[in-house]
C-alpha cells in the first residue's frame, strides 16, 4: 500500500514528469539522470564571449532538452515539487566549487544566490533560485557538510527583461545593478562563499555578482584559522567560486583540450 495516496493524487490531478512528460511521475529516471550530467558529474564551465570579472563557475549538466524543460518548469509553471533533484543537483556543483573539506575544522559553505527582481518574484509567485540554494544546503548538511544560504545580495536598480538579450546587451543591463545588503558583509563570514543560480548563459549575472561581494568589506573575526578564506577580514574579497545547475552547451564544450579530454573539477577525465 505504500505510495497509494500517490496514486490516487494522480488520478485526481494527473501528474507527468517535467522533463519530458512522461505520466504518473514528477520525474522520470531518464530526466533524472540528465539533471546530474548522465554520469559525466559537474564541470567547470566557460561561456564564450566570457565577462571579466565572472568567477570560476561549475555546472552538472548542459542546458538543454530535459534539463532545459525542468529548470523551466520549476520556475515559470510552478512546479515545486521539482525543487529536491534539483537542489540535489546544486549540491552537487556546489561541491565541485567549493572543493573538498579540509578536516573537521573546514570552512562552512555559505550559499549566495543571485538575487531575482520583485517583478518576477511576484509573477512567479516565488524565488526559483533562492529555492533551489535552501533544498542544495539542505542536501549538503544532511552529507555531513555545513552549509547554509546567505541571501545578502539585492536589486538596486531596475533591470530590463534579459530575454533576447545578447552577451554584451546583458553585460550592460546588469552593470552596477547588484549591491550587498546593509550589514550582509558580516553574514559572509568566516565561511567559504559560493555564488549559486540555477542557470548560466552569457556568465553576466555572475559576474555582476560577483563585483557586488567584492565590493564590500567583511567584518574582522578574531580567531579564524590559518587556510580559511579571507582571514584578512579588514580587506574586501573577490568571489572566485560559483555553481550552477546548467550551463549552455557551448560553455561545455569550450573546455575541452586538444586532445579531446575533458578538463573537470579535481583533474582531467
Amino acid at each position: 500500500m505504500r505510495g497509494w495516496w500517490r496514486e490516487i493524487a494522480g488520478l485526481v490531478l494527473p501528474v507527468a514528469c517535467g522533463g519530458c512528460g512522461r505520466p504518473r511521475t514528477e520525474l522520470c529516471p531518464s530526466c533524472a539522470a540528465a539533471l546530474t550530467g548522465a554520469g559525466e558529474g559537474p564541470r567547470r564551465v566557460r561561456p564564450s564571449p566570457e565577462p571579466a570579472g565572472l568567477p570560476v563557475v561549475h555546472a552538472v549538466a548542459p542546458y538543454s532538452d530535459a534539463v532545459r524543460a525542468l529548470l523551466l518548469a520549476h520556475k515559470e509553471r510552478g512546479a515545486l515539487a521539482l525543487v529536491r533533484p534539483l537542489g540535489r543537483a546544486l549540491a552537487v556543483a556546489v561541491e565541485a566549487a567549493a572543493g573538498g573539506t579540509e578536516g573537521p575544522a573546514a570552512a562552512p559553505l555559505l550559499l549566495v544566490p543571485v538575487p531575482s527582481s520583485r517583478r518576477s518574484v511576484r509573477a512567479r509567485g516565488h524565488d526559483p533560485t533562492r529555492r533551489i540554494a535552501l533544498a542544495a544546503a539542505a542536501r549538503l548538511r544532511g552529507a555531513g557538510r555545513p552549509a547554509r544560504v546567505v541571501p545578502v545580495l539585492r536589486q538596486r536598480r531596475y533591470v530590463a527583461d534579459q530575454a533576447g538579450l545578447g552577451a554584451r546587451g546583458r553585460l550592460a543591463n546588469l552593470s552596477g545593478a547588484l549591491e550587498v545588503v546593509p550589514g550582509g558583509g558580516r553574514l559572509l563570514g568566516p565561511g567559504k562563499v559560493v555564488l549559486v543560480d540555477d542557470l548560466m548563459t552569457t556568465g553576466a549575472s555572475l559576474a555582476e555578482a560577483a563585483r557586488a561581494l567584492g565590493a564590500v568589506h567583511r567584518p574582522f573575526i578574531p580567531g579564524i584559522p590559518h587556510g580559511l578564506p579571507n582571514r584578512s577580514a579588514q580587506h574586501g574579497f573577490e568571489q572566485r567560486q560559483a555553481a550552477v545547475i546548467a550551463s549552455s552547451p557551448a560553455s561545455f564544450e569550450i573546455n575541452r583540450n586538444s586532445s579531446g579530454t575533458w578538463i573537470v573539477a579535481g583533474g582531467e577525465r
